[in-house]
């Protein structure tokens, strides 16, 4: 069976049942507590708490997932994937056990005709109900185990919805391990159904037995997750989803850049090393196709991770050319009619993965460098510290597995328990870091749900209008003391008084709350006894407007019936720059090419930031193409119209969804003209030629393959041309010559500037030479040496004998000519010798000494003690070195000292 008629018969199955389809969501989720999307059921996470009602009880969905917590199991095992497509039917307070449980038996026996004998079931340790349904299924007692919360109570690994699970596993038999069922953790019990019993809430600490169970849903929901990719594998016969038709294409390409056939599950270090190459380019084809590019944090750096294991994986196979735009392209031709994304993403995907690829080998070339004299540097002790090995790892990026290898082929051991520490302490670090903002943000959204529950939604009415009447439903502290305060209700309040910041939720409200990059509105409320001063607006919860507000005046109280209005100005204003935004990212794809998709922005009144995937600069005549195209746009006037639709209607009708955005099932569409339109649930303006003119200030890198534009609009834009008005008539007053003539004037007076001071560089050259030259001709003994001015007389007699010294002060000479001084003069002697010079700039004292090779001593030797005279330190290496300090006036000792010097080390 194909994967294609996998997908289609489950689909078909739960959609005879009553399920709705609903689309996948991104792998970058709307939910603060996670990384990526893991689960099908992610999306749905408002329905289970009971935050919003769904337009359907029953929905089921294929879902792409990424999970990295194993990673390091990935390629080892033919069970672990980093990517994987999760097929999943859904009910919300509908049916639940003793109707999914006859279902799922009845498809993968039925439809997919897998042996009863051979699969196996789990349920949690206490679940009577669950074990009692299978048995009456025909599941014989002895293939039903129960296991507890590590493996049959499932949650998002976050607080949230939980509840006790039943997983279908089916036996591959005695070739994959020793018998015993799903309790034998190995190979040869695959897991494929988890049939999750969505019923309770999950606290933020850690239980006894794995998590906390603080009570119970609005409702019993089930939530199910059948993995494609492991199912289509055992019904295509194969051992591992690589070999499925679904990653053949790229399966294949790895073998043929390597030079050499898949070995089979058992083949080692080849075996591992070709899976883990496949799996990571498609979990990264289908990261960037959703947005993530390779960063140094959060979901970037996970996937920059994964390609970098790629490629020390294909290295390690003797891949040593490009392969990942290859190997992702592989991906896309294997995928590409079930995703669309990776095909319209495929040259972007290409060229985030090359540019990726291409860095990290410089990385490894560095990091081999660096590593080698590290363990040149250990011989004489054996092993390579442990400390050395991380910064390598840490700093670098260079993987351990190499660094172990090379050391191992020197010879050496790696002080592999030292370097466990500090990854684990690091690691330790991170994760405590990252739980305290997590707990945080949990605690927060606890504070809003109760809110939420007690007073229900905001209704906003900011589209239609700009101030409406609404009572005060909550006063909130502006950050939960802890997470018990934000259960118990401590951290709301009844009231606050003048001077005070608090977070206001109203029952209905004009203010649009942030979202879709567009910041959120200010104004005020009014009510009988205060006012506030509405700072800014945010959604605390989906449907929950959240106002932080200082109170300006009297006393404000929950209950209190209030006026809210919003700063018109600043709405419209922003409203403007919105409306560009769209046109703006219309242009830049009809200059630049359809993969300069929006991957972030920042509307604001009056100018607003625009983030989109491109690689290399926009040039200065692309950016102007773009600005031009804009506002002639604008000044036809096209018409903005707002309308919405089901997404799928909308979707079909070609409106664009943006990257990291989250939609509903009614979605709100913004057309101007025929440019743009977009799923958009900001605020614009009513006709294109309100939102212009545009100015675009410039364009700049904020990633790999990421680029930033910035612009202003409406008066803001002309202010900006205005100044740049203003700026060019000064230009040409102070020139003297019409504006229009501005540039050129400038130009010449530059050259002629220029042509100065290459003139003056040749004078002060030849100066120096001079100098050098009287300087050189002056030399003494270094036992006859005594500091002099540059303008003492002049020895004309022969050469003396021995070795040969200057030690004079230079006026008038810039610091950075000193050191060229110094050494020219030396080059001027006859002999091997020392030159010493010194001089004040800017009151400070600087000393520059020059000594030749052959005479074995260290120019910085000659300065040390006189740096001392002038309260400062001697630096440099070699035959050339300098010192100075901040007692100019004491230069004069300090020459004296180093000529001291240099007569006790080189008269001879």
């Amino acid at each position: 069976m194909l994967s294609t008629d996998v997908r289609s018969t489950f689909l078909s199955f739960f959609g005879e049942r009553g399920h709705v389809r609903v689309p996948s969501s991104p792998l970058v989720p709307d939910d603060p507590t996670l990384l990526l999307t893991n689960a099908g059921m992610n999306q749905f996470k408002p329905y289970y708490l009971g935050e919003r009602v769904p337009e359907h009880r029953r929905l089921m969905s294929v879902q792409k997932c990424v999970r990295t917590v194993d990673i390091e199991n990935v390629g080892r095992t033919t069970r672990h994937d980093t990517f994987f497509e999760m097929l999943g039917n859904f009910a919300f307070g509908d049916y639940f056990k003793r109707e999914i449980i006859p279902w799922a038996w009845e498809l993968m026996t039925g439809h997919y005709g897998l042996e009863r004998d051979r699969l196996w079931v789990t349920v949690f340790r206490d679940d009577d109900e669950a074990e009692a349904i299978w048995r009456s299924l025909g599941v014989p007692a002895d293939r039903i185990q129960r296991l507890g919360m590590a493996d049959n109570h499932w949650s998002m690994g976050v607080p949230g919805p939980c509840g006790p699970s039943s997983e279908l596993h089916y036996d591959r038999g005695p070739a994959f391990g020793p018998e015993g069922g799903p309790a034998v953790d190995g190979e040869r019990y695959q897991e494929l159904w988890n049939l999750v019993f969505m019923e309770s809430l999950r606290g933020a600490g850690d239980g006894k037995d794995g998590y906390e169970v603080l009570g119970p849903l609005p409702a019993r929901n089930i939530d199910t997750g059948l993995g494609l990719g492991r199912l289509t594998a055992i019904l295509q016969g194969v051992d591992t989803v690589c070999e499925t038709d679904m990653m053949r294409p790229a399966f294949r390409l790895v073998q043929e850049q390597a030079g050499r056939e898949y070995p089979g599950r058992n083949g080692g270090e080849v075996a591992t090393s070709m899976r883990v190459v496949t799996d990571h380019a498609r979990t990264a084809a289908f990261l960037v196709a959703d947005g993530v590019l390779p960063s140094g944090d959060g979901r970037g750096y996970v996937l920059r991770r994964l390609l970098r294991r790629a490629i020390r994986h294909a290295r390690l196979l003797g891949i040593e050319g490009p392969l990942l735009a290859d190997l992702t392209g592989r991906v896309a031709d294997g995928l590409g009619g079930s995703w669309p994304e990776l095909v319209s993403g495929r040259k972007l995907i290409a060229k985030v993965v090359s540019a990726e690829e291409e860095r990290f080998d410089r990385t490894l070339r560095q990091g081999s460098r660096l590593l080698e004299s590290a363990i040149s540097g250990a011989r004489s002790s054996g092993s390579l510290p442990g400390r050395t090995a991380f910064e390598l790892h840490d700093t670098y990026g260079f993987p351990i597995d190499l660094t172990l290898d090379a050391a191992r082929a020197a010879g050496l051991s790696v002080d592999e328990d030292e370097f466990g520490r500090l990854l684990e302490a690091q690691r330790r670090q991170a994760h405590e870091a990252g739980r305290g903002r997590k707990g945080d943000a949990v605690a927060r959204q606890d504070l809003y749900r109760t809110v939420l529950a007690r007073h229900g939604r905001t209704e906003f009415v900011g589209y239609d209008r700009t101030s409406a009447e609404a009572r005060v439903v909550a006063l909130l502290d502006t950050a939960p003391r802890d997470d018990a305060a934000s259960r118990d209700d401590t951290a709301s309040r009844d009231d606050a008084s003048e001077g005070a910041t608090v977070e206001v939720v109203l029952s209905r409200s004009p203010f649009y709350a942030e979202a879709g990059g567009q910041v959120g509105d200010t104004g005020r409320v009014v009510t009988p006894s205060g006012t506030l001063e509405v700072l800014d607006t945010r959604l605390g919860l989906d449907g929950l407007h959240v106002h932080t507000a200082r109170v300006v005046a009297g006393e404000v109280r929950v209950g209190d019936e209030a006026e809210a209005v919003v700063d018109a100005d600043r709405r419209a204003a922003t409203a403007r720059s919105h409306s560009a935004t769209h046109v703006l990212h219309a242009m830049l794809k009809r200059v630049l090419g359809d993969h300069a998709a929006q991957r972030g922005s920042r509307v604001e009144p009056g100018r607003l930031r625009f983030d989109f995937a491109h690689f290399g600069a926009v040039t200065e005549d692309e950016l102007a193409t773009v600005q031009t195209l804009v506002n002639d746009y604008l000044l036809d006037d096209p018409e903005v119209r707002v309308w919405e639709a089901d997404r799928a209607a909308a979707e079909a009708a070609g409106a664009v969804a943006l990257f990291g955005e989250k939609y509903g099932d009614r979605v709100r569409i913004v057309d101007i003209g025929d440019a743009s339109r977009e799923l958009c649930g900001g605020t614009h303006v009513g006709h294109g030629a309100q939102a212009g003119p545009v100015h675009l200030l410039g364009e700049s890198s904020v990633g790999s393959g990421l680029r930033r534009v910035e612009a202003l609009t409406g008066p803001d834009a002309l202010r900006h041309h205005d100044h740049q008005g203003e700026l060019l008539r000064e230009l040409a007053r102070l020139l003297s010559v019409p504006a229009d003539q501005a540039p050129e004037r400038l130009r010449q007076r530059l050259a002629s500037l220029a042509e100065a001071e290459r003139e003056l560089s040749a004078l002060r050259a030849a100066d120096l030479s001079s100098r050098a030259s009287r300087l050189a001709s002056s030399a003494v003994p270094a036992r006859l040496l005594v500091p002099q001015s540059d303008l003492a007389p002049v020895s004309r007699g022969p050469a003396p004998e021995g070795v040969l010294a200057v030690c004079a002060r230079i006026d008038g000479v810039p610091a950075e000519s000193l050191r060229g001084l110094a050494s020219e003069t030396l080059g001027l002697l006859p002999r091997p010798g020392a030159v010493v010079l010194g001089t004040v700039v800017e009151g400070k004292a600087l000393l520059v000494a020059a000594v030749s090779e052959s005479l074995g001593v260290q120019a910085r030797e000659l300065l040390a003690d006189a740096a001392r005279a002038v309260g400062g330190g001697a630096g440099g290496r070699g035959t050339l070195a300098n010192a100075g300090g901040r007692r100019a006036e004491a230069l004069p000792e300090a020459l004296a000292v180093a000529s001291r010097t240099v007569r006790d080390l080189l008269a001879r």
